[in-house]
């Protein structure tokens, strides 16, 4: 089972290759529920303030029997943190975030670190918005010696943006990639890693040290 978490991006956009299969959950995080409904998605719990949900959607989802989990707006937490939290407990196989970007920067920034929080760090967790994929890759070793890796899917022309996060990312290897790199280091706040270019349908990038977030872009 994988969850769909929902936030409420003004800006959003469905995932242009990803859609909630009859056995996944979709978890909308306030507003999220609007985007969920109007993308003709289920929604299986609401969590948030509800601040922002128009009171049409609360309404015609609690008269559907959807639970909801109403949090205090004076919180610590944001809605779609309480939502990924949710999600967590339910232990699933994939968490796709949707509708994390986009808006005031705030908070598409703080959506796009929560994938560094170590709960979520060992979890195959995604951002998806439109074309756009992204994901974080921590760096270390596997059971075996060799570097962390990903691999993802594409198409020739898709473009791969390698940003590291937290401090500088070393022993960055990549394949099927325009631009290599071969046992390098990506310097935070040195935009190197932007815009690399898919040479097929298939690029792996490994990782020894430090983290780096990953963002496949789809159809350029």
């Amino acid at each position: 089972m994988r969850v769909f978490v929902v936030a409420g991006s003004p800006q959003a956009e469905p995932p242009a290759e990803l859609a909630p299969a009859p056995d996944d959950r979709v978890i909308a995080a306030d507003f999220g529920a609007h985007h969920a409904r109007a993308w003709g998605w289920p929604v299986h719990l609401l969590i948030g303030d509800l601040d922002s949900l128009p009171a049409e959607d609360a309404a015609t989802l609690a008269g559907a029997g959807v639970p909801i989990i109403t949090a205090p707006s004076a919180k610590d937490e944001t809605d779609l943190e309480l939502a990924l939290l949710q999600a967590l407990a339910e232990d699933p196989v994939q968490i796709v975030i949707c509708g994390a970007l986009g808006g005031r920067a705030d908070h598409m920034l703080a959506n796009v670190l929560l994938l560094a929080r170590p709960n979520l760090r060992d979890r195959r967790a995604i951002i998806a918005d439109g074309a756009e994929t992204l994901q974080l890759l921590a760096g270390g070793e596997t059971p075996t010696g060799t570097p962390r890796n990903l691999s993802l899917a594409g198409a020739p022309g898709d473009l791969l943006s390698l940003l590291p996060i937290g401090g500088d990312a070393g022993g960055v290897t990549t394949g099927g990639l325009l631009y290599p790199l071969h046992e390098e280091t990506l310097y935070l706040g040195q935009p190197r890693g932007v815009s690399n270019v898919f040479t097929g349908t298939a690029a792996l990038v490994s990782l020894r040290a430090g983290m780096l977030l990953v963002i496949h872009t789809r159809g350029n």
